[in-house]
């Protein structure tokens, strides 16, 4: 792998990891159910994402 692609890996997973909080972060803050599931099964996504990215290496 080249360091530009090292880079840009690396980037996607601090992406990755901002975003993981982020839901969590929205998760904590709702009251309506529904939404609670909806935002937490995108956590997961990006969880998934993150964990692909982490397998490259």
């Amino acid at each position: 792998m080249t360091e530009k692609e090292l880079l840009y890996v690396e980037d996607a997973i601090q992406h990755e990891l901002y975003m993981i909080q982020n839901c969590e972060e929205v998760a904590s803050c709702l009251t309506e159910e529904s939404l609670v599931k909806l935002v937490k099964k995108i956590g997961k996504k990006h969880e998934d994402l993150l964990m692909l990215f982490k397998n490259l290496f």
